[in-house]
């Protein structure tokens, strides 16, 4: 029977002839300040919820000027269509831009919400000058003059239409 000859176990590099191991790559200090900085902004939530703290930066409450149904429905990456209640096709946006957007965010909180149908969603003006639009079937809504003024033109102009 022919013998093979053994080979040494392989050794780590940073060990050989006396070389000390890498330093880590992130700092004990730091690690622990990062550890600090999440168990701290733990404790504050915990804090503002056990005291019921009121909720900062929420929009002020209005009363509805105007409100529409509408079905949006994103065909592609760009394309999009709006629909009244009813289906009869308002707009039909080959690039849909900002009302496409927000015709995938309406698709995805639904998926997330497993409801398979497309039903409407709510687009509402209030007297203070906000822009909402609210989703029924899941509770998402979203602020959308937040999102700057061509975007609020855009659903405006759909609010608008009779």
């Amino acid at each position: 029977m022919a013998q093979h000859p053994v080979s040494p176990a392989p050794q780590r590099p940073d060990l050989k002839a006396g070389r000390k191991p890498e330093p880590e790559l992130i700092p004990k200090p730091l690690l622990r300040a990062m550890i600090g900085i999440a168990l701290l902004s733990l404790a504050l939530t915990t804090y503002s919820v056990l005291t019921k703290r009121p909720h900062e930066g929420v929009p002020p409450a209005g009363k509805v000027v105007a409100e529409k149904l509408v079905v949006l429905k994103d065909i592609d990456a760009r394309h999009a269509t709006v629909a009244d209640a009813d289906g009869k096709i308002l707009l039909d946006l080959p690039e849909g831009g900002f009302v496409d957007v927000m015709a995938a965010a309406v698709r995805r909180s639904r998926a997330v919400a497993r409801i398979t149908d497309n039903p409407p969603v709510r687009i509402v003006r209030y007297d203070n000058g906000r822009l909402t639009m609210e989703d029924p079937a899941t509770g998402w809504s979203t602020e959308l003059y937040a999102f700057g003024a061509d975007s609020k033109a855009a659903f405006e102009r759909i609010l608008d239409m009779k």
